[in-house]
């Protein structure tokens, strides 16, 4: 492993710091000074009781009376504390204790004012200023702080503010990267202290998975104030020397112990560092701002060892495997292949090609065969053509069609040479009998009989039956002299055309 840092300076010994009391004990409840040290029980009560031995004896109320008394006459009061054993009621009421080195505190939060006396939910942990009064349960004989306000103090400052940053790099994404570790990295990046049990943790691990295996260290303070700030800078050095991926590594301890993980500097350099970071800070249970921003979080620094640095003893087995399957692999094809050369050198190709020649030689004997018969068919089909186009050249030479249309030009001359000779009477007859035919099967005779001719007037041909037409249709009717536009407003089939109908259905069952 190679320090990637400069030699440590000499440094006097610090001791861990002590936690400092938070204000006043909730337990030093006692009476104020110049207060009588017992309770003066009234006259109703003395009247109860009587005097034993030089004392005076009172009974369990008056004394709980008493002391309810004295408590009322403290007024209110701010106790400081850390929050503990947090209960919310099915009534609406919460239930908590405060507590710190000395002592501890049972306080009530009636639902009346819960929604006024706290700002935001009590975590446990949470280091708290609470206003109200005491007050004492008479049936248990217990006292505890009517609570009104709730005013957060000390680490639980700090958690709210860690909250609200949780929030703002919830909202800009931090949370969501998680880019997969190399399998195999080059160089291991790693951002702890030399003095730390978490180094120890990480070599040991190293030497069980892969012994020398290259690891980059930059020594910093995992602790105190300006922490936060050398881990976010060697997290940014050892990104810019070219490792392949960093693991930021302490061992466990207390929420402040490790507060400088949980700070915005260490958030934005593991998110602007363009490798994967591992975190492995504190315990399985400890979770702090650096885990959330992390590609992967690890459990424990002996964890984060694990993830990143490959076990080379399991990698060689892999190898080892998977050179097994590529031997067997190749000596299953070599076997294919092998058996694939046998078969083939059986073949008749290989054996002799004298087979081949001859085959070939045959085929070539056909083809010729086959050119022969298919030349002089064709040199047949070709004359024969030839012959038919002279016979249709010479028909349509110009010669030849002058001589048939002198041909022509006789016949016609002695048509009417003789034309004149036929009778003029018979030719009448023949104009007259033409026009009779002619008028016979002229639609205008039938039209002067009294028929008319019905069809569209859009166009179309003429309508034969009133299924050819429907309601509304502006037919057109044709006369013998001049036509008729109407509308239909009725339209009924023939009988000729029902009896059709009739017949077809019959024919089709």
């Amino acid at each position: 492993m190679s320090l990637f840092d400069d030699p440590p300076t000499p440094r006097s010994p610090r001791g861990r710091p002590r936690r400092a009391a938070g204000g006043k004990s909730a337990g030093n409840t006692g009476p104020a000074k110049g207060s009588p040290s017992s309770p003066a029980p009234s006259s109703e009560d003395a009247g109860r009781g009587g005097d034993r031995g030089g004392e005076r004896v009172v009974s369990v109320g008056a004394l709980t009376r008493a002391i309810a008394g004295r408590m009322k006459a403290m007024g209110r009061l701010a106790v400081e504390g850390e929050v503990s054993r947090v209960t919310k009621a099915g009534s609406g009421h919460v239930y908590f204790t405060l507590k710190d080195e000395d002592a501890v505190l049972d306080c009530k939060i009636w639902r009346s004012v819960a929604g006024r006396a706290l700002t935001a939910p009590l975590r446990e942990g949470q280091r708290v200023v609470c206003h109200g009064a005491l007050d004492v349960y008479a049936p248990r004989g217990t006292y505890s702080l009517i609570v009104e306000r709730v005013e957060r103090r000390g680490i639980g400052e700090l958690l709210a503010r860690l909250e609200e940053l949780k929030a703002k790099l919830r909202e800009k994404g931090w949370f969501d990267r998680s880019r997969p570790v190399p399998i195999l990295p080059g160089t291991v990046g790693l951002v702890t202290s030399r003095n730390a049990d978490a180094l120890q943790d990480f070599l040991r691990t190293r030497s069980l998975r892969w012994p020398l295996y290259p690891v980059r260290m930059v020594h910093t303070r995992v602790q105190g104030e300006g922490a936060s700030r050398e881990i976010a800078a060697a997290i940014a050095r050892l990104d810019a020397s070219g490792v392949d991926a960093i693991v930021v590594a302490r061992g466990g301890g207390s929420l402040e112990d490790l507060w400088c993980f949980n700070e915005f500097p260490v958030a934005e350099a593991i998110w602007n560092c363009s490798v994967p970071v591992i975190t492995g800070v504190g315990h399985q249970t400890d979770t702090t701002l650096a885990d959330l921003v992390a590609d992967h979080r690890a459990h424990t620094p002996t964890d984060a060892a694990q993830t990143v640095i490959p076990d080379r003893r399991s990698l060689e087995d892999r190898i080892e495997r998977a050179a097994g399957y590529l031997f067997e692999a190749m000596d299953r094809v070599l076997e294919r292949r092998s058996e694939r050369v046998l078969r083939i050198a059986e073949r008749r190709t290989l054996r002799s090609a004298d087979w081949l020649l001859d085959e070939r030689a045959a085929q070539v004997e056909r083809l010729g065969r086959r050119l022969s018969l298919a030349g002089g068919r064709g040199l047949e089909q070709a004359a024969a053509r030839l012959e038919r186009a002279v016979g249709r050249l010479a028909r349509q030479s110009p010669a030849a069609r002058l001589a048939r249309l002198e041909e022509r030009l006789d016949g016609i001359g002695s048509r009417l040479v003789r034309a004149p000779q036929q009778p003029a009477s018979h030719r009448s007859e023949r104009v007259a009998v033409l026009a009779r035919s002619l008028e016979a099967v002229s639609p205008y005779a039938v039209l002067r009989r009294g028929y008319s001719i019905t069809r569209p007037l859009a166009g179309g041909p003429p309508l034969r039956s009133g299924a050819e037409v429907a309601k509304g249709t502006v037919v057109e009717t044709l006369l013998a002299d001049g036509r008729l536009v109407s509308e239909v407003t009725e339209a009924e089939e023939g009988q000729e055309a029902r009896r059709a109908d009739t017949d077809a259905a019959g024919d089709g069952a």
